[in-house]
């Protein structure tokens, strides 16, 4: 099973299958064969998970988005809805159940990196040449892009930001003499080399929001938000596109008005929305926002279960950095205290990272409508995964459930819907 959703994870982000040149004669749908092969195996599998809130929430989204076609006049939308999102709730549980351990989260971890960087020299070759091995050319003349999910350069950037800490973890494994450091540095490299090359604005916010909260748990708030405001400055001073970034400029005020657009079609459709995937429909251009999205489509129903799934993924990779050395206390006593201690250092620094690849993602994907995506739940799942292990070896740490939140996740979403209407308005005036 977990060889199998490897090579899904490796289609998934690679996409041979998207290639321009292989568009006549596709072949077998390889990427759907690997997630198939991986559910079957694990239908014979003991060690089977649902502990996690995000195993029951993810239906539920499903299931709101389903309810939303349906209350908006069209049957046939749910089941199309069904069939476009049934295999990402798949991938999801699959992948949460598959890295049971932290050596078989790193293995994933490392896919994903290693095909990010191959994206990346994509990226590489596109800017050298104006086009890649794909066969496909610069966007606007100037920004690499790639096929399928990524044929986007915001999406290209979004991937490299997300696994950038990877990298870096990745690189703290020492062995072979220095040179397993010394490439993965390398790909380190390589995926801020190609988060330029997207030119990015969000792309580049993320980079300075990841370098935040890494600040942020070394040396404090404070410190945070100075080193946040000095490489916001320096990044301004390149030449990208982050020069020109004002809200009356012709690219963000679009966005502005389109988020408008989206608060004011929650309003209009405040419980369901208008629809998964009706966004297009209704305006010339999405929402550019991954949560005006979720709220224009469905409501404040699927709001405020979209926000539980993105809350708790946060709140799994915040409760272990709150402790300290003593939650080793919790280890059987026949396991060496230096051992122990050892292995909690190095899970803390695996939810660190995977903590600055939550924040990276969304910070872009604040400024994309990115919120279906099974990147996106792929990250979740590795989050769940992570948590669900930690107590399994720390049981103080704390058990989140749903019954606990009832009213939680609700009012932050009423709380949201409020913070983003006020949020266009600002936006609106200082235009």
């Amino acid at each position: 099973m977990f060889v199998f959703m490897l090579l899904y994870l490796a289609l998934v982000i690679i996409r041979p299958q998207d290639y321009p040149v292989l568009a006549e004669s596709p072949g077998p749908p390889w990427q759907s064969i690997a997630l198939l092969g991986a559910a079957g195996l694990w239908l014979f599998s003991t060690r089977k998970s649902f502990s996690a809130p995000q195993y029951l929430l993810i239906p539920i989204l499903l299931l709101v988005a389903m309810v939303s076609k349906v209350v908006n006049g069209w049957m046939g939308g749910a089941l199309f809805v069904f069939a476009v999102f049934a295999p990402v709730l798949l991938a999801y549980v699959l992948l949460a159940n598959a890295a049971d351990t932290r050596k078989r989260l790193e293995a994933v971890l490392a896919v994903l990196t290693v095909c990010a960087a191959v994206l990346a020299l994509h990226g590489v070759e596109q800017a050298s040449t104006g086009i890649g091995w794909t066969g496909v050319e610069l966007s606007q003349g100037t920004r690499i892009q790639y096929v399928g999910i990524f044929n986007d350069p915001n999406d290209l950037g979004l991937l490299f930001v997300m696994c950038l800490p990877m990298a870096f973890y990745l690189s703290g494994r020492g062995g072979l003499m220095g040179l397993r450091r010394l490439f993965w540095l390398a790909v380190a490299g390589l995926l801020v080399y190609g988060c330029y090359l997207t030119n990015s604005r969000g792309t580049l916010l993320a980079l300075v929001a990841l370098l935040g909260v890494w600040v942020w748990r070394k040396r404090g708030i404070f410190a945070a938000g100075l080193l946040g405001v000095g490489a916001l400055a320096g990044l301004m001073m390149l030449p990208s596109r982050l020069q020109e970034m004002d809200v009356s400029e012709a690219s963000a005020m679009g966005r502005v008005e389109s988020w408008y657009e989206g608060v004011h079609m929650f309003i209009a459709n405040p419980i369901f929305g208008i629809g998964a995937g009706g966004y297009s429909d209704l305006n010339e251009l999405t929402a550019h926002n991954s949560f005006v999205l979720v709220l224009a489509e469905l409501g404040i129903v699927g709001f405020t279960v979209f926000l539980a799934i993105v809350g708790y993924s946060f709140r799994m990779m915040l409760a272990p950095l709150r402790r300290g050395d003593d939650i080793i206390d919790d280890v059987p006593p026949e396991v060496p205290d230096e051992d122990a201690l050892a292995e909690w250092r190095t899970d803390r620094a695996l939810t660190l990272t995977l903590l600055m690849s939550l924040s990276g993602f969304f910070t872009a994907a604040f400024f994309l409508s990115r919120s279906y995506v099974v990147i996106l739940y792929l990250l979740v799942a590795i989050v769940v995964a992570h948590y669900t292990r930690l107590r399994r070896q720390y049981p103080s740490l704390p058990v989140f459930s749903l019954e606990q939140d009832l009213l939680r996740w609700p009012i932050y979403a009423v709380i949201g819907a409020v913070v983003l209407y006020v949020l266009v308005k600002v936006l609106l005036a200082m235009a």
